[in-house]
């Protein structure tokens, strides 16, 4: 199992970045940087590839509707050039809020344009000739659209490698299906291993079956917050107004993701009230409603032997790669949580 972590949206990532260093030397596999309404991932990345030498670097995720899939094409492969083949390509539909709230683009068919991007940014990646003839991204247009000047182009560089692998973010039944088909990785959130094959078994058998073997297994990044101790039980409360922000405010009523996967884990009483109260502006009581068992499942927060047997629960479900959240006082302590449990997952 392979250990990363994700950088903070927050202010100090120069300083965070430099941090990784230590993270590096710790054992620490990859970083996976967020892009939501934050500054944008990309230039974060290019900055880690000059400040780190091992590590490889996710985009954990490229929205798909705010770039074409060309542009994203032509990124992933500069950020790969940059980094020496370390980059790995994180897309993903984010949701409605995002998407048509900050980017002012249509949240619509986001099955189609993952599976079209994916298959543009091979094509690109690959050297060829690009034809666009998908539903949402093709040449020709119809009579009366474009000037008609459109011609097949390939990518000018030599890329660092022809198949950058890539990650998508999925929570959906039909999207994780896609992801199990297409993808390299796939990275769902509030991970809870005794109920992933209940909520995602059949989705993942499904686009498993329709795999092309050249891809490999399916890497399944699972994220959690990590504190080792007798008494870090309260580490816990951390979580509470992130898992609030995601199943309460990240979508409107009967169209977040978040919420529909909190009500199929069995919490559908605690979801419909964390939502309302998150809707209603009543933030810190809509992160009191999260449930604790909630927390403490999708969490590695307790005593050594504790997280020993929450790593093989994960390792027992199929995740693969593991991105922690240390949380200690100081950043010699982060990194020793870091270096405990690259070596509790290496026993594994």
């Amino acid at each position: 199992m392979r250990i990363g972590m994700s950088l903070s949206y927050a202010g100090g990532f120069k300083e965070t970045v430099q941090e990784l260093a230590d993270y590096e030397r710790a054992g620490l596999d990859i970083v996976f940087v967020p892009e939501a309404y934050s500054f944008d991932a990309v230039s974060q990345m290019g900055y880690i590839a000059a400040r780190t030498e091992r590590l490889q670097i996710a985009s954990a995720i490229l929205p798909l509707y705010s770039r074409t899939p060309t542009l994203t094409a032509m990124t992933a492969a500069g950020l790969d050039h940059v980094s020496d083949g370390r980059f790995v390509l994180g897309i993903g539909a984010s949701g409605p809020q995002v998407i048509e709230g900050w980017h002012g683009v249509p949240y619509s068919a986001p099955l189609d344009r993952t599976r079209e991007t994916i298959e543009i940014c091979r094509a690109v990646w690959r050297r060829e000739r690009l034809e666009h003839h998908g539903t949402h991204y093709r040449i020709p247009l119809p009579p009366g659209e474009g000037t008609g000047l459109g011609k097949p182009l390939k990518l000018i560089n030599r890329p660092e490698r022809d198949r950058i692998p890539i990650l998508i973010a999925a929570l959906g039944p039909k999207n994780v299906a896609l992801t199990a088909e297409l993808a390299e990785g796939w990275k769902p959130i509030l991970y809870l291993p005794e109920r992933a094959g209940q909520v995602w078994g059949a989705a993942l058998a499904e686009g498993r079956a329709k795999r092309d073997p050249a891809l490999g297994e399916l890497d399944i990044v699972a994220t959690a917050f990590l504190a080792i101790g007798a008494d870090v039980e309260g580490v816990l409360d951390l979580a509470r107004p992130g898992v609030a922000l995601y199943v309460g405010g990240m979508g409107a009523k009967g169209r977040n993701f978040y919420n529909d996967l909190v009500r199929r884990y069995g919490y559908e009483r605690e979801a419909e009230q964390i939502q309302d109260l998150y809707l209603a502006g009543r933030k810190d009581e809509a992160a009191a409603k999260v449930p604790y068992q909630l927390l403490k499942d999708t969490s590695l927060i307790g005593t050594e032997s504790y997280v020993r047997e929450r790593l093989a629960a994960l390792a027992e479900s199929g995740v693969t790669t593991l991105s922690v959240t240390p949380v200690a006082g100081t950043h010699a302590d982060r990194v020793r949580l870091i270096e405990r449990i690259c070596d509790l997952a290496a026993d594994l």
